[in-house]
């Protein structure tokens, strides 16, 4: 399972979205945040699909990588559709003591599938396609105008960046310090909860003991770089929004508006 997440994880290629502006990619995922929830039948997540498809051609990221990205969420999914499914008042199709099932329950449970599942993979292209340090000037170029108000933008993206950087590390010291103590006999998917929750404990405490551990490490690496955030830095390279952003960014318009149109017209029929 652990192998399977891929949050914060960087698929490296020479694709077309790998190049574009960071700046572009986080304004557009968060647009696209934003325009997921205007969908509200399947028409529109149907067309969805087939643009997350396309997208996945044009950045040469496999499509059975991003779809790990949905493999840790399946229990929190499963327990989201759950709660929808019983919980969704309307027209009553089977029920059994406090258990109902209605017809708006159905689709509501399925809608809320479809968001989680679309909303993990459209922003898992954000990571996938830019590096964390471009990431990170990305993020704190967009913050810089809020300098004005005293909000330590170059930190706030120093922090972002390396929690992103270090998820990966995290989880293979998870891995390997499992496999360590499978190694020493340890029943660590064995019983009810309680005792796979008790099983937990000898990893969670050398596991924290590391992530402090290269915490300090990262900490005397920083000050012995004379690392006093971000003033009078200077940059090697410099952000630049060209051609093919402004291409990138009118398709992405006109992609969108096509949705939203098809799902306008899908509620009307």
């Amino acid at each position: 399972m652990l192998k399977d997440i891929t949050i914060g994880q960087y698929y490296p290629s020479e694709s077309v979205v790998h190049k574009l502006d960071p700046r572009l990619k986080i304004l557009l995922t968060l647009a696209y945040i934003v325009a997921i929830f205007f969908i509200g039948n399947f028409w529109g997540f149907l067309a969805l699909g087939v643009s997350c498809m396309l997208l996945s051609k044009i950045s040469k990221i496999p499509m059975k990588y991003l779809l790990k990205s949905l493999k840790p969420l399946i229990v929190l999914m499963a327990i989201t559709a759950l709660l929808n499914l019983f919980m969704t008042d309307g027209k009553v199709l089977w029920q059994w003591g406090i258990f109902r099932i209605t017809e708006e329950g159905i689709s509501m449970a399925a809608f809320m599938l479809l968001r989680v599942s679309f909303l993990v993979l459209g922003t898992s292209f954000l990571t996938y396609t830019t590096t964390p340090i471009t990431l990170t000037a990305g993020i704190e170029s967009l913050l810089k105008p809020l300098k004005k108000i005293k909000v330590p933008a170059h930190e706030i993206a120093m922090m972002m960046s390396i929690a992103l950087r270090f998820i990966p590390t995290l989880i293979e010291e998870t891995d390997k310090i499992m496999s360590a103590q499978k190694a020493r006999g340890a029943a660590l998917s064995e019983g009810n909860i309680l005792k796979r929750a008790k099983a937990l404990i000898p990893i969670l405490i050398p596991l924290f003991i590391s992530a402090f551990r290269r915490a300090d490490e990262l900490a005397v690496a920083m000050e012995s770089r004379c690392y006093h955030g971000g003033d009078n830095r200077t940059k090697m390279n410099f952000l630049r929004y060209g051609k093919k952003d402004t291409v990138a960014l009118l398709v992405f318009v006109l992609v969108f508006a096509g949705i939203l149109c098809l799902n306008l017209l899908g509620g009307l029929l």
